[in-house]
């Protein structure tokens, strides 16, 4: 079972995101408002993947959490945000980018997708609505394959 770390601020969507994530048979190890307390739980969990609002509490950002994040571990980092292009996003952030509002079918194939990419080092499209991969190479040869 795949483990899940959530760091979202918003903690109504932390609570849906989790509940939907358990449902279709992921493992959420936890849930953090801030940079600080996501750390702590990394550190403690080890998750396979993280789900990064990008505006956190306290005026933390995800990408301050992403930096922090040891580079051998081989975690996924999904950003999720309604922040859209406001902050420019690259591969040194992380592995993709889904904009809010996103439907749980979304959020579903996103994480998948990070999975995999993660895993393989290929995200095969078709891509939901408002996904962004943060490495236009992978982007690029992944439309051009298919």
């Amino acid at each position: 079972m795949l483990n899940i770390l959530i760091v979202e601020d918003n903690l109504m969507i932390a609570d849906q995101v989790e509940a939907c994530l358990l449902k279709n048979g992921y493992n959420v190890c936890g849930i953090a408002s801030d940079v600080f307390r996501g750390l702590a739980l990394y550190q403690l969990h080890k998750p396979d993947l993280v789900i990064l609002d990008l505006r956190l509490a306290h005026g933390d950002l995800g990408t301050q959490m992403a930096a922090q994040l040891p580079a051998s571990d081989k975690v996924g980092i999904l950003y999720v945000t309604g922040s859209g292009c406001e902050i420019t996003l690259t591969n040194n952030d992380g592995h993709a980018c889904l904009n809010k509002p996103y439907v749980v079918a979304d959020l579903l194939k996103s994480v998948s997708l990070v999975f995999n990419l993660v895993d393989t080092g290929q995200a095969t499209p078709p891509f939901p609505a408002g996904f962004h991969l943060l490495n236009p190479t992978l982007s690029t040869a992944s439309l051009a394959a298919s």
